[in-house]
């Protein structure tokens, strides 16, 4: 019988897609220079892309080894962008798939010359403009008017990549020559769930902070004229989503909702707790150094869209004013304000934890601080008319006092101002950190000074947290004063703070007892502001040169005003107790009675200005912006390498 021409092959140990055979076939380093094909570039995009594989394919190469392989990355993004263009399924989406992963990982490379290196890569010198105008076009074109939500969905992904990878580079620009706002505004209001908002405002975010102290950015430009009402509500909803998202990452990690009273909890507080009825096993909860370890991973990667949320705050009134007052969709939906605060609390409850969490902190304080320095938006905030329910941090002790379920929202942001205080206190304290949270505290307090506003709150616990700062920074004062320039930044608006709330107490706090509370401790604390003083005096504003006083008569400091009204109490608790009607032991209650006896014999002396303060300007802060949206740009590649 004659033998068959057919040979037997072997049977491979394992079979792989069809579309990591042509990865390993356009990657192999080889000298020589191939021009691949029509045949194969259509079937390479026919091909449903393998982002592990082509991730694989690409990780093992140097940037030198990209460099040799010009020929063939070129090919490739040329190729991929063509297909794009011309929007025939499958391969376009498929193109636009490998795009976001081949930016992702070209541009993320360590090059010696990045710009000019990424250049080579990705298009040659002399094609650059004419191969990323018609990048940018074709981005656009599918964003606006892809056939798909998915396709324009997977075109933002390709615009994110480029972006975020090439941030140091001047290939950003091209997207600046093509606007984008008019696509990603139009992919916004097209939108039908406050999740898919994200990645076309976080997009927007980035590009509207690409070198933006540099060059008059177009995006910001767009965000200041921008007046479209609905799309602005659909922003803000999109924003409260994403910020509801984020910080329940915390919460996974340890649960902490007060508990209610119950019939269990009340005969347990009483000392009858075995009569309580029986309840089911508590939830189990983590290790302390698990929670440790997942506390310093958050927050996670969609902290990244608060950029965003700072540059339309910062740019546009009518985004400041849906912000602050847009209310919730449904009553199991947070309004967009309240998680903003909600998620804030979050953050700097835990910014002492990692960098990230301190950037997103101090991010969002610039956005507190804008909204409270616009007066008619700080009305809202203090109207207890417009109550705000929102869940704050109370993680770790000290815990926040259970409150109201809705209160006006200048409350909850004093809580979480008083939270950042309390649980950021190192010996090497972080400067900005603290300049940020004592700020706002200061316009607060002075816009309610202003308008004679009476807010309900817990004010005790607001000077019992300042006094206790004031211990700590007088204790730790030869540590401090050698550590940060930026020291009398703090030191003299939490002067003014404390000497504005013991003058002008009268016009915000609710009662009487409120204020003699504040005196009581402030007594208590007498002997630490002499020792203050003493500590801090190189950098305290001297009445003469305090920028804020416009009295023509003598002025005198803050902190002689704290002094003077602390020694006028002294004295008269000394001399009741001198007296011997009150024994050498006064309790706390005889004590504010002698307070309160007090008042007629008290003579402030005249302090004008305590309750102005600087107005926020972006240039003052541009080294801090600018590393914010450089982890703001990190946390986007985490973003899409784990979608």
């Amino acid at each position: 019988m004659e033998a068959s021409p057919l040979t037997q092959q072997t049977r491979p140990s394992s079979f792989q897609p069809k579309i990591i055979g042509l990865y390993h076939t356009l990657f192999k380093q080889e000298d020589e220079d191939l021009v691949y094909s029509d045949a194969f570039w259509g079937e390479f995009f026919l091909l449903r892309p393998d982002k592990v594989g082509l991730e694989r394919s690409l990780d093992g190469l140097t940037p030198d080894d990209l460099l040799h392989l010009q020929h063939e990355t070129r090919q490739l993004f040329v190729r991929a962008v063509s297909q794009v263009k011309h929007g025939r399924a499958p391969s376009d989406e498929n193109a636009l798939d490998t795009l976001t992963v081949f930016l992702g990982l070209i541009l993320t490379k360590r090059y010696t010359n990045p710009s000019a290196d990424i250049i080579t890569v990705l298009a040659g010198l002399d094609e650059v403009d004419a191969v990323f105008f018609e990048f940018a076009n074709a981005i656009e074109s599918n964003i606006r008017t892809g056939r798909s939500a998915e396709i324009r969905s997977k075109a933002i992904d390709v615009a994110l990549s480029l972006t975020s990878g090439a941030y140091q580079t001047s290939l950003v620009s091209y997207f600046a020559h093509r606007d984008l706002f008019p696509a990603l505004m139009k992919a916004i209001q097209e939108s039908n769930n406050p999740e898919l908002v994200f990645k076309p405002f976080l997009l927007l975010g980035l590009l509207a902070n690409y070198n933006k102290f540099e060059f008059r950015n177009p995006y910001r430009l767009r965000l200041e004229d921008f007046v479209n009402e609905g799309a602005i509500q659909k922003i803000v909803q999109g924003i409260g989503s994403a910020c509801s998202r984020s910080r329940n990452f915390y919460v996974a990690i340890q649960e902490d909702v007060a508990e209610g009273w119950t019939v269990g909890s009340t005969l347990a507080y009483i000392g009858l707790g075995v009569l309580a009825p029986s309840k089911g096993a508590a939830p189990t909860q983590p290790k302390a150094d698990d929670m440790k370890e997942g506390f310093a991973n958050l927050p996670n990667p969609g902290a990244a869209v608060l950029l965003g949320v700072y540059d339309f705050t910062n740019a546009n009134k009518v985004f400041c004013s849906s912000l602050v007052s847009c209310t919730s969709t449904s009553k199991t939906v947070e309004a967009p304000f309240s998680a903003f605060l909600s998620y804030t609390s979050y953050l700097v409850h835990h910014a002492y934890r990692s960098p990230r969490a301190r950037v997103y902190g101090l991010l969002n304080f610039l956005v507190l601080r804008i909204i409270i320095e616009d007066l008619a938006l700080c009305k809202v905030l203090c109207d207890p008319e417009n109550p705000l329910p929102v869940r704050l941090c109370r993680q770790r002790q000290p815990f926040l006092p259970p409150t109201p379920k809705s209160r006006p929202a200048a409350a909850p942001i004093l809580d979480l101002l008083v939270d950042s205080i309390n649980h950021n206190l190192r010996r090497h304290l972080d400067i900005p950190f603290y300049i940020s949270c004592i700020g706002l505290i200061h316009r607060l307090l002075s816009y309610l000074t202003f308008t004679r506003t009476r807010l309900t709150y817990h004010w005790s616990l607001l000077w019992q947290t300042l006094l206790s700062f004031l211990r700590f920074l007088t204790t730790y004062a030869p540590s401090l004063t050698v550590q940060d320039p930026d020291l009398p930044l703090l030191i003299n608006p939490f002067l003014a703070t404390l000497a504005l709330a013991v003058t002008s107490g009268e016009s915000f706090l609710p009662d009487l007892a409120a204020y003699d509370d504040l005196f009581y401790k402030l007594v208590e604390a007498g002997d630490y502001l002499s020792r203050f003083k003493k500590a801090f005096h190189m950098h305290l504003t001297e009445p003469s040169e305090n920028i804020n006083a416009t009295s023509n008569g003598p002025t005198t400091a803050p902190i002689d005003i704290l002094i003077q009204v602390a020694a006028h109490y002294h004295d008269l608790v000394e001399a009741e107790k001198g007296k011997g009607r009150m024994g050498n032991n006064m309790s706390p209650r005889e004590v504010s009675k002698v307070i309160r006896q007090g008042y007629d014999t008290l003579s402030l002396p005249a302090m004008e200005g305590l309750d102005r303060w600087d107005r926020f300007r972006e240039g003052d802060e541009r080294g801090m912006l600018k590393r914010m949206a450089r982890v703001a740009v990190e946390d986007t590649k985490k973003l899409l390498r784990a979608s």
